[in-house]
């Protein structure tokens, strides 16, 4: 495995790939698991798969119309994401079941729309499991680009976003605009969603997402241990799948989540050791 990552760095093309591929899924990586452990606690963890089936449906119209995918994802993604939230606030349909409403009819467009453009077939395949070789400069600027616009609203927002992440009631009382900074929170997701999709693919984005904080949550009791735990174990998980999925010529994606559950075993057996002790 080693001698064929040496071979890849060695030739230029693939060194250039590579290179992409780390930039911006360090960057997503880091994203996904800041804003993972709030959607975890918060029980929002599904929405990210929730959004990867809108984003695949947005993909599939934009390779229909001949344009750009991430510029036609982005701002739909976005307003699933703001329209989900509103369900989820509805007293008719709650939690699991908001998400199974967009999800599901956005993978029903999806489908409908790749089967009926032949010529999108081998589209969809890098629409549901990412492709690093589609990966071009333009998506790693985007890429950096919103994850730095992430990163940076989260922290300029950290304290808010944490009150409103463990009790709603209390941040309401102190005039914190709850209904805004779970907005907030569902726009950065679907940022870091559309932008991570190149790269895990619409079936597998949310696991970058939800891994990285359930680990760190077995390992760590405080906010913040788990918060930086968890963006330590996405950044590491991500680079070691992708590691494998070069060395062994397997897929990305579905490498990196394997690499992520086996992280989450380990924390299991970890924290039934310290149980026992």
């Amino acid at each position: 495995m080693f001698e064929t990552l040496t071979e890849l760095f060695a030739m230029e093309y693939t060194r250039g790939i590579l290179l992409r591929l780390f930039a911006v899924g360090g960057a997503v990586s880091l994203c996904a698991a800041l804003l993972g452990v709030n959607l975890v606690l918060k029980r929002y963890s599904m929405i990210g798969d929730g959004l990867s089936h809108v984003g695949f449906a947005a993909m599939a119209i934009a390779y229909a119309l001949g344009a750009e995918p991430i510029y036609v994802s982005l701002p739909i993604v976005a307003l699933a994401a703001f329209f989900l939230l509103r369900l989820q606030e509805s007293s008719h349909i709650k939690g699991d079941a908001a998400i199974a409403v967009i999800s599901t009819g956005a993978l029903a467009i999806g489908t409908i729309v790749i089967a009926n453009s032949p010529s999108l077939s081998g589209e969809l395949e890098n629409s549901l499991f990412g492709n690093i070789y589609s990966v071009t400069n333009t998506d790693v600027y985007l890429g950096l680009a919103l994850s730095l616009m992430v990163l940076v609203l989260y922290l300029v927002f950290y304290k808010r976003i944490f009150s409103v992440t463990f009790d709603e009631s209390f941040a309401r009382a102190t005039g914190i605009k709850v209904g805004l900074y779970n907005t907030l929170l569902a726009l950065l997701t679907s940022v870091t969603v559309v932008v991570g999709m190149r790269l895990m693919g619409a079936l597998l984005i949310s696991a970058l997402i939800i891994f990285p904080s359930l680990t760190a949550m077995r390992l760590f009791k405080s906010f913040k241990g788990v918060v930086i735990a968890s963006a330590v174990l996405s950044i590491v998980g991500f680079s070691l799948g992708n590691m494998f999925a070069a060395g062994l010529d397997l897929q990305p994606g579905a490498c990196t989540v394997i690499v992520n559950l086996a992280f989450y075993l380990v924390s299991c057996g970890v924290s039934f050791i310290k149980k026992r002790g």
